[in-house]
């Protein structure tokens, strides 16, 4: 069992759904541990202890901020779901489209994106690998 199963329940991560939609990105963001919802510029953002880890810039994507690793691995298994964003030169989220992602997909991207941005110490307790 993967620890996002254990976070959210196996039943939860392996029912692989589609047609996902911003409801489905709010309720997995905001089930995540001190996770807030909050205007960015016009835009939907999630954060945490306010560092944002995700942001809606409209009905039909989501901008998830994992490392450069996740989201170069996230477009090669799902090049029709997912697509690279850069902010300048560097590579700044996966940009998944909504009403083709499986929920799993979401579960795994937010929690990911979570883990990067939440303190070390609250991280730890969700994920045995961070250091």
């Amino acid at each position: 069992m993967s620890w996002v199963e254990g976070w959210y329940g196996s039943s939860a991560v392996t029912t692989i759904r589609t047609m996902s939609d911003i409801d489905d990105v709010r309720e997995i963001a905001l089930a995540l541990p001190e996770a807030t919802e909050q205007d960015h510029h016009g835009m939907v953002s999630f954060r945490v202890r306010g560092r944002i880890f995700a942001t809606l810039p409209d009905d039909d994507h989501v901008r998830v901020m994992v490392d450069e690793t996740e989201i170069r691995a996230a477009v090669a298994e799902h090049p029709r779901i997912c697509a690279e964003l850069y902010w300048g030169k560097r590579l700044a989220c996966v940009v998944v489209t909504l009403p083709t992602a499986p929920h799993e997909l979401l579960h795994e991207l937010l929690a990911e994106a979570w883990l990067r941005k939440a303190p070390k110490s609250q991280a730890r307790r969700f994920d045995p690998r961070i250091r």
